[in-house]
């Protein structure tokens, strides 16, 4: 009889482990980072996650100005095997997995540009509207294990405004591979100057209208930044989020008139419904 109600404990006690081996398997994301979206559970075809965020974040490149702002959150989402082609919001996108240690990425997105209304002190007065444009964005991160615990990071952003490039080191905290969990990353940010110039610089023109002193930008290191993010299944649909960003700026960069503090910041918070 003991015999007996050994097997029958070991026989459930397998069961249960492989149901939940079995669940966890159909939830493993792409890669387990809470930084990247991923609603398909692990199954080939369409998915889409919707929902609403809210940032408490800096007004504009180098403003000492914060305020509150409403975002859509979520994405379209098609996969197949280690691909996935995505639609979140102005982003059209790709995301592919290789050698389970290389995820790469690149997407086309529509930068709004800066408006002079983004400051409510009047700050931006006389230096009009940024230009509006499409850019192009590659991304590369290299795990050094496939549990993803520690990565390299490099992100290149080319467009109609300028180029920039940011270079890191991740590390995830957590044991799920469903996505959920939180990560860090700790990067470094360079500009060349048309992109350094869309955020900080002052042209003739604008030195006349706004009285801030003219300032030419040059290419080189822009900021130091570090971000968190946090995700969690609340249950099989609802998922909530979170990021903390805070970006330092470089002494040349400090230098314009528009940067009227050493910092951007970033907090915001939000919920995603997976359908």
């Amino acid at each position: 009889m003991k015999k007996f109600t050994g097997l029958l404990v070991l026989v459930l006690v397998h069961g249960l482990f492989s149901q939940i081996a079995l669940a966890q398997s159909e939830r493993t994301a792409l890669v387990p980072l809470p930084s990247v979206d991923d609603f398909t559970k692990g199954k080939d075809g369409w998915a889409l996650g919707l929902g609403l965020g809210i940032e408490y974040e800096t007004a504009y490149e180098g403003s000492d100005e914060f305020g509150f702002e409403l975002d859509p959150a979520g994405a379209l989402q098609w996969r197949k095997g280690d691909d996935i082609f995505y639609w979140a919001g102005e982003a059209l996108g790709w995301r592919g997995l290789r050698a389970d240690t290389w995820l790469l990425e690149a997407l086309v997105g529509f930068d709004e540009g800066r408006k002079e209304s983004d400051s409510d002190k009047g700050r931006l007065d006389g230096l009009g509207d940024g230009d509006e444009g499409l850019e192009l964005v590659l991304q590369a991160r290299r795990a050094f294990d496939t549990d993803w615990r520690y990565w390299l990071v490099g992100r290149v952003v080319t467009g109609e405004n300028g180029n920039l490039g940011l270079f890191g080191v991740g590390r995830r905290f957590g044991d799920k591979f469903d996505g959920s969990g939180s990560e860090m990353n700790l990067v470094a940010v360079f500009h060349d100057s048309e992109f350094a110039n869309k955020d900080f610089g002052i042209t003739a023109q604008q030195a006349a209208a706004s009285g801030l002193n003219e300032t030419r930008m040059s290419s080189g290191f822009r900021s130091l930044g570090i971000n968190y993010n946090y995700r969690h299944n609340i249950n099989k649909n609802w998922q909530i989020f979170g990021e903390v960003l805070y970006e330092h700026f470089s002494s040349d960069v400090r230098k314009s008139p528009i940067a009227r503090s050493n910092y951007e910041a970033e907090v915001g918070i939000g919920f995603i419904y997976i359908f």
